[in-house]
């Protein structure tokens, strides 16, 4: 007679098996008594101008079409956004080099295996859906509160109109962006260089610009410090 093997004890797959925990929904945000009737109201007030607001966080955005741009200003100015903050561009193209090596830099992570990079590009509080965006931030002194005013900007030929005759404070905040980003700003009264000298090529503040100090040594970048006049002198004499 020959020994045949007990049978296997009943797998424990049959046991129940834990439940995932389900995946916990943010919190509801808590109405605004402020900036969420002055959403309401601009979008009512411009149609179709309007793409997207949003309230999050204590602040307010709005994101608005090209051709309404300098239309939602002067709303924004008529309705109590009379203090102009500033105006600057954004460049929303990712750089895998620069998500990478900011990932390891950032997270004190410098010595350890790379970081995914950043590949897909994204547009931040109220969307978007374009490489490039002009932005503008307004404030209302008396009810202490701000707005940020963004719109898409074509790529191939990033455009946008003036606003120097809604806030003549924007003039200068054009004038750079038109130099550092390449935007133009049709209707501006001398789009000029600020910073840099005419015969300089390119927007340094796009991110497909290049830097010498990445091409020298490795992100972020830093380069040699140059000397502060009298500074070898000093040294000669510790010596």
């Amino acid at each position: 007679m020959t020994d045949t093997p007990p049978e296997e004890a009943p797998a424990e797959a049959d046991a129940a098996a834990p439940e995932a925990a389900p995946e916990e929904q943010p919190a509801p945000r808590e109405p605004d008594p402020v900036r969420d009737p002055i959403a309401e109201r601009i979008t009512a007030a411009l149609g179709d101008v309007v793409l997207e607001t949003v309230v999050e966080r204590g602040d307010l955005w709005a994101r608005v079409t090209n051709a309404g741009w300098r239309q939602a200003l002067e709303w924004c100015k008529a309705h109590g956004f009379t203090y102009f903050c500033f105006l600057s561009g954004i460049d929303w193209q990712p750089n895998a080099e620069l998500s990478t090596r900011y990932e390891q830099v950032f997270t004190g992570d410098a010595e350890g295996e790379e970081a995914p990079a950043v590949t897909e590009m994204t547009t931040g509080v109220a969307g978007g859906d374009t490489r490039f965006q002009v932005f503008c931030r307004l404030y209302d002194s008396d009810r202490k509160v701000g707005i940020t005013l963004k719109a898409d900007l074509d790529d191939a030929n990033p455009t946008v109109e003036s606003v120097v005759p809604v806030f003549r404070g924007a003039d200068w905040h054009e004038r750079e962006t038109w130099e550092m980003f390449g935007f133009d700003f049709t209707g501006h009264p001398g789009l000029r260089h600020l910073y840099l000298p005419r015969e300089f090529e390119g927007f340094p503040l796009r991110k497909d610009f290049p830097l010498l100090a990445r091409a020298v040594k490795p992100w972020p970048g830093l380069v040699d410090k140059e000397p502060v006049p009298g500074e070898d002198d000093e040294e000669v004499d510790e010596a």
